[in-house]
């Protein structure tokens, strides 16, 4: 199943974070917290303004987002849970040092 936002609402899989600190501890699964950063998977058209113009989206397919800890709401998709959130939602966009160094 396909599916696709409706105006600037985004889709995101959340990025898992490590199992163990940094001294060589395992973390269990009841511990963790749950990450704020993922990847977006599919993004809307984007909202309209007084006009009724499309105001475009920042964010694309594939970007690493960092998002605020409570944000969006858990949904189920094709098996898998994801979080679906509005761009305002979105804290920013995570650049490789390759992609921040190009532009």
């Amino acid at each position: 199943m396909a599916f696709k936002p409706l105006h600037d609402r985004v889709l995101v899989r959340r990025v898992e974070s490590d199992e163990t600190t940094k001294g060589g501890l395992i973390i269990p699964d009841s511990a963790k917290e749950k990450p704020a950063e993922g990847v977006i998977v599919s993004v809307g058209a984007g909202a309209r303004d007084e006009d009724g113009d499309r105001i475009s989206m920042d964010v694309k397919e594939g970007d690493r987002i960092l998002f605020g800890k409570w944000s969006g709401t858990e949904v189920r998709v094709d098996g898998e849970d994801l979080l679906i959130m509005k761009e305002s939602d979105i804290l920013g966009i995570i650049e490789d040092s390759a992609q921040a160094a190009a532009a």
